[in-house]
């Protein structure tokens, strides 16, 4: 026998909408438009489609588990996740334990709606995200996630006015300090390899500290000096390959993240320099490998044990309905030998 019942889904057609908006809209929430909710409204009436409220009850049940979802993005080896995001997993998955949640591990598919397909498919209450590759992409779908009122995080860049929730690195800040070290022992001309576009913001933001620091001490900003990488060993090699090429002159280089970082000291070292004797070399993350390189590496360290608790603590507060605020989180200089150890530090 055909049930001609009328259902949400039928009501999304008609509106030319996503279900999970009509169920917003019947809900009367704020963040969808009035003019949607009153088409939708309209229709729900013309239809005759009464709301299941025993439905609605279930669909209203917690699954006391978080979605931390990955950006694929090669790391080093056969890895497809940045080994800095792995030194983070252990931190959110400690600190959803202790609060009573379970984590549900995945990476960032290529879906318009990650709200339907982990909190509305009841898989999740609510999402961590960690990586985003191109952000002018990215930020385009949270923004659809945003608007349906999806409950989720990312660690990121902060920016303002932008939507969502984020926590992040105080970028700039941290690298003015780490190029500053440079400049005060006594580097003059220093590379930066990393994207400094608008689809790196946080490459950018560190770029922008570099860059302050080197004019503060009335240091020349050359852009000869500045070769684009994405944050995997091959491009920083290829970078430095790059930079090397064009005759330049330099004496340190600024890894926009350990990974570039480290693939510049292999392409320094088959060119016959040396680190640090011949070339300075700083990153930026303090992945666990940083400290067993070849020189061992001079990074900023990012506290990933702080920034997890920080993600499931505030990503439950918004699945409480609290208003949060973005937090950035001051990142610490790692002195190493690939900039030389001094006595003084």
């Amino acid at each position: 026998m055909k049930n001609d019942k009328p259902t949400s889904f039928d009501i999304a057609y008609r509106a030319g909408v996503s279900q999970p908006t009509v169920s917003r809209a019947l809900r009367n929430s704020p963040l969808v438009s009035k003019a949607t909710r009153d088409r939708i409204h309209a229709i729900a009436k013309e239809l005759n489609y009464k709301v299941d409220i025993n439905a609605r009850n279930l669909r209203a049940q917690r699954s006391q588990t978080l979605a931390l979802l990955f950006c694929e993005d090669p790391g080093t080896g056969d890895s497809i996740i940045n080994p800095f995001f792995l030194s983070m997993l252990g931190s959110i998955t400690k600190a959803a334990a202790t609060r009573g949640y379970d984590v549900l591990i995945s990476f960032q598919q290529d879906s318009d709606d990650w709200g339907a397909d982990y909190e509305d498919a009841h898989k999740a209450d609510g999402i961590i995200f960690l990586g985003y590759g191109d952000y002018t992409t990215y930020i385009e779908k949270i923004t659809r996630l945003d608007e349906v009122d999806a409950h989720f995080i990312t660690w990121g860049p902060v920016l303002e006015g932008q939507p969502g929730h984020f926590i992040g690195c105080d970028n700039l800040n941290s690298a003015y300090e780490a190029t500053m070290h440079l400049v005060e022992h006594g580097h003059k001309r220093i590379a930066f390899l990393g994207d400094t576009s608008q689809r790196a913001p946080e490459f950018s933001a560190r770029h922008q500290g570099f860059a302050r620091a080197l004019l503060e001490r009335k240091c020349i900003i050359d852009p000869d000096l500045q070769v684009d990488a994405t944050s995997t060993e091959a491009s920083g090699y290829e970078a430095m390959k790059s930079l090397l090429q064009r005759d330049a002159s330099f004496d340190a280089v600024f890894g926009a993240s350990d990974l570039i970082a480290l693939g510049a000291i292999k392409a320094l070292h088959e060119h016959g320099l040396s680190v640090p004797e011949d070339v300075a070399v700083i990153g930026f993350d303090d992945i666990p490998v940083a400290a067993f390189s070849n020189p061992p590496l001079t990074t900023v360290h990012q506290d990933t044990l702080l920034a997890g608790e920080l993600l499931v603590e505030n990503l439950i507060r918004v699945i409480e309905g609290e208003t949060i605020e973005a937090q950035q989180i001051p990142g610490t200089l790692i002195v190493r030998e690939s900039c030389g150890r001094h006595s003084s530090e």
